[in-house]
């Protein structure tokens, strides 16, 4: 028998989006049962906007001729892209990143789990919670765990968001080594004021931590003044590294590209002493797990930054914004505690009758024929909440509120 990685016994069985697939699958098997909107998982409903599918079709023909035929590329990622992406990303909006500190891969989710390979096993991790689950299960893979006690791992810190705190974490008791922040946050729609980034940096940097900072949804950020990356706090670019995605913002959710930037001011030591650049570091780790984005991918890319891809994504946004605005509303009038739905796709649901984030998901989808994503997958804290997702229609939208106000008269 092939010995195997002893983490994975820490983890859960399923994985949370895993398991609510099933219980969909199970749903749609039923008699008599409500036809299904699905409000649960982040995805795109499509299609790609126009200037992506053109740009894409090019590279396909790129690829089809000799003198233009592209193999393997750059495991950092193609200059055109990352160069447009450092410029009208950060350069633009008076941020200094280069173009070598940015790096091109195949996704946001896959970055914050590959991450771990080149931290230590030894470093002391903290996460807010509620929040996206990979977080956690990327550490317990890798083995920063410890033991998974009362429904917590021992070797990770917990940061507690409230409602009544606009689910700002705390700072934690005790140093650790590894910070996980996402804003605007998945799964409470919040986002983090320049104030509150300011009062982590300044942490990581007296306690020399690392924050990893996901801002997959920044483009989802309208209100003024809020931060969009976390290096336009001055001092973050010695202690973070930031992760993002073009799936929520440009519909790349089957496409697959994102980017992290690694500043060369973040540093790293060994176990002996010795200093290092963590870009380094994580160029090196690319360079032999990664082969690259693909072509076709980072084109599709590339478009998004032309006028006509700019002005593209900015009416997707507003349309899955205008979704996530019309749930919040509902859900406020209904008395419900609510965040999200305003700088972000997703809202943030408390129910007030008391009932677990199980019941109230099982009892939308059988009442509504709607379904949404369990608060408690998110952490002890989201307990009685549930997510409900903008990224859909605008009729899928009207009907699924419909549906769940007159469930509510009946509660």
């Amino acid at each position: 028998m092939i010995k195997v990685n002893d983490n994975f016994q820490q983890l859960p069985a399923v994985y949370l989006f895993t398991k609510i697939s099933r219980r969909l699958a199970q749903y749609r098997e039923e008699k008599d049962v409500i036809p299904l909107i699905r409000m649960d998982i982040g995805d795109i409903p499509g299609p790609v906007p126009e200037s992506v599918a053109q740009a894409m079709h090019k590279a396909i023909d790129d690829l089809a001729s000799t003198e233009t035929f592209r193999g393997y590329g750059p495991e950092q990622g193609y200059a055109f892209l990352r160069d447009v992406i450092a410029k009208k990303d950060y350069q633009e909006r008076g941020i200094d990143i280069d173009t070598t500190e940015i790096f091109i891969s195949d996704g946001a989710k896959c970055d914050l789990g590959n991450l771990g390979d080149i931290l230590s096993k030894e470093c002391k991790i903290a996460v807010m919670d509620p929040s996206y689950p990979a977080y956690i299960d990327d550490n317990v893979i890798d083995g920063r765990e410890g033991k998974f006690e009362n429904g917590k791992y021992t070797g990770i810190t917990y940061l507690k968001c409230t409602f009544n705190k606009d689910f700002c974490p705390d700072l934690p008791q005790s140093p650790v080594d590894i910070i996980y922040i996402c804003s605007p946050n998945n799964p409470t729609g919040s986002v983090l004021p320049k104030a509150e980034l300011e009062k982590w940096v300044n942490y990581a940097r007296e306690n020399h931590s690392l924050i990893i900072f996901d801002s997959a949804y920044e483009a989802y950020i309208r209100t003024p003044g809020l931060p969009k990356s976390i290096y336009e706090i001055e001092g973050a670019k010695e202690v973070a590294i930031e992760i993002r995605s073009f799936s929520k913002t440009g519909g790349f959710t089957g496409i697959r590209c994102g980017y992290s930037v690694v500043p060369k001011e973040l540093k790293g030591v060994f176990s002996d002493g010795e200093k290092v650049l963590i870009n380094s570091l994580w160029s090196r780790r690319q360079t032999t797990k990664f082969n690259g984005a693909s072509y076709v991918s980072q084109r599709g890319a590339e478009a998004l930054y032309t006028e006509k891809g700019r002005t593209e994504i900015k009416e997707m946004i507003d349309k899955f914004l205008m979704n996530a605005s019309l749930l919040r509303k509902m859900f406020e009038k209904a008395g419900w505690k609510v965040t999200g739905g305003i700088d972000s796709p997703y809202v943030w649901a408390g129910n007030p009758y008391g009932m677990t984030s199980v019941d109230v998901f099982e009892t939308i989808l059988k009442e509504c024929g709607i379904s949404t994503t369990p608060g408690s997958g998110f952490g002890e804290e989201g307990e009685g909440y549930i997510r409900l997702s903008g990224f859909n229609t605008l009729d899928n939208t009207q009907k699924a509120i419909s549906r769940i106000e007159e469930w509510l008269k009946r509660v």
